[in-house]
């Protein structure tokens, strides 16, 4: 979504724009990419989103007359994996930010990641995403006559995939929380193996009368679904910003992240959410449960986390400043 509205927003201002898209194939094969890759001709510029980085090694390295730019949403290196397999990420992320010129970060916990791993610091800018994508946010009126419905209803919203901690959340619910709901948006086919362990742990546990599995939504439905939840949990491993907690909180929904990765940088804890250890369910139930239990409690961090998602920049704000930063980079001596 990203990268979409930086396109739509460029395009918009007068800048041409071509996308250049890669398949999504194994790691391995994208490594493969070095020995025939090779940059296009032409530009002004090239903005390369980070997640292509095992493609694009050689190719950055190779000469060629105009700056690229890096968009780094997260390093695969930082998400939750056998440390061996973190070493080679690291290694492999490290030389294709060595050969780049300089940086779009979306949050500052991205920022210092990468900076971390180089030796001398290159020109970037930090643009937090946009947050508009459902239009206004909801009164302060339906968020205080919400939070006194019943059942208590949670949402997850994210792809059914290990780092984003649905297991965590299965956990926590799992732990005597009575009178709840729990409808799960996102992607069931990303990572079929966890995917089956998740209808394998709700079956096992009774859960099936209480969660829910939806797969994802068109926006109306999804609009729907985030009007009536009380509470946004997506217990990730690992975010390197986490747009969609302040989506949630468009809708007056406190968040519940980890403290690993930016949702600090969203998150205000027991202000307008909570911020947990990965797989610490047991934090997570009872949080859950204060928030079921304390109506009152509800109420005042739903209307906190409204009041977070209008501090906000606005998605023109943040391309305007992506554009800046690129006309810089341009004008630079190389």
């Amino acid at each position: 979504m990203y990268d979409r509205k930086l396109v739509e927003s460029l395009r918009r201002a007068g800048e041409g724009v071509e996308i250049i898209s890669l398949p999504w194939r194994s790691y391995t094969a994208h490594l493969m990419d070095n020995l025939h890759f090779r940059l296009p001709e032409n530009l002004d510029i090239l903005i390369q989103d980070e997640l292509n980085h095992p493609s694009l090694i050689a190719a950055n390295r190779a000469r060629h007359p105009y700056p690229v730019v890096s968009l780094v949403h997260h390093l695969r290196c930082s998400e939750l994996r056998p440390k061996w397999q973190n070493t080679f990420y690291r290694w492999i992320e490290t030389g294709y930010l060595r050969s780049v010129d300089g940086f779009i970060f979306n949050s500052k916990t991205t920022e210092r990641v990468v900076n971390r791993l180089l030796i001398e610091h290159k020109p970037s800018v930090i643009a937090y995403p946009p947050t508009d994508r459902f239009g206004a946010p909801i009164s302060e009126q339906q968020i205080v006559a919400r939070s006194q419905t019943n059942p208590f209803r949670i949402l997850f919203l994210g792809s059914v995939i290990e780092r984003k901690g649905l297991h965590t959340l299965l956990g926590a619910v799992s732990r005597q929380l009575s009178a709840f709901r729990l409808d799960v948006v996102g992607s069931l086919t990303s990572e079929p193996g966890y995917t089956r362990q998740i209808h394998r742990y709700i079956l096992e546990n009774d859960l099936s009368s209480l969660v829910f599995l939806h797969g994802p939504l068109d926006r109306k439905p999804l609009i729907e679904k985030l009007s009536q939840a009380h509470v946004l949990a997506v217990p990730s491993s690992y975010e390197g910003f986490g747009i969609v907690y302040l989506e949630g909180m468009g809708f007056g929904l406190p968040a519940i992240g980890s403290h690993t990765g930016a949702a600090g940088e969203i998150i205000e804890h027991a202000k307008t959410g909570y911020l947990i250890d990965p797989g610490d369910s047991a934090s997570l139930a009872g949080l859950l449960r204060s928030l079921a239990e304390d109506r009152s409690l509800l109420a005042r961090l739903s209307l906190n986390a409204r009041e977070r998602y209008l501090r906000q920049p606005s998605w023109d704000e943040t391309a305007e400043s992506i554009r800046r930063f690129l006309k810089e980079i341009v004008e630079r001596p190389r």
